[in-house]
């Protein structure tokens, strides 16, 4: 597939190309959901609470220069494992920080695939449309198969480990 659609007036010149992708994850990339981790430490875990307190989740100021400075080169697309449900929550939180307009993709009802697997899944089909220039994740699983799926990866390290929120991305497919 082409990089860009272009559409060529009389004298040759590009009037309409597609701009390149920059996917984005929230949670531990631009959100810090540490507080909010120890809804996911106790038996049974609380999701309703840890999705719940997401609207309080500070900002990681490294995450949300990098998609400033993404968003002036790429479209930016975010691409989330947070359950459909948190929608309205997720945009309000953006637009509470400023961050930059862009497509929202989350983890649709009842599935509870391994982060690694949706993610790809999306990031494919979003290549269908434009390229994808690179996906920004703090889930070494999603990063290393999203490399493996030929995507160029920025790992988000900023936040630090949160072994929980691996384990509930990977085994339970629900962040």
């Amino acid at each position: 597939m082409s990089p860009r659609r272009a559409r060529e007036d009389a004298d040759g010149a590009d009037d309409d190309q597609v701009r390149a992708l920059a996917v984005i994850d929230i949670d531990g990339v631009v959100a810090d959901v540490r507080h909010r981790l120890k809804h996911l430490e106790k038996r049974p875990k609380d999701w309703k609470a840890f999705f719940g307190a997401a609207l309080q989740d500070p900002p990681l100021r490294t995450g949300l220069d990098t998609v400033a400075q993404l968003a002036t080169v790429y479209e930016i697309v975010y691409l989330s494992g947070r359950p459909e449900h948190c929608r309205r929550d997720t945009v309000e939180w953006f637009a509470r920080h400023g961050l930059p307009e862009g497509e929202l993709h989350l983890r649709p009802s009842n599935d509870f695939r391994p982060a690694r697997q949706f993610k790809v899944q999306v990031l494919r089909r979003l290549s269908r449309r434009a390229p994808v220039a690179v996906l920004v994740d703090d889930d070494e699983a999603v990063l290393a198969s999203a490399r493996e799926a030929g995507f160029d990866v920025l790992p988000a390290t900023w936040m630090g480990d949160a072994p929980v929120l691996q384990q509930a991305q990977e085994d339970e497919g629900r962040t």
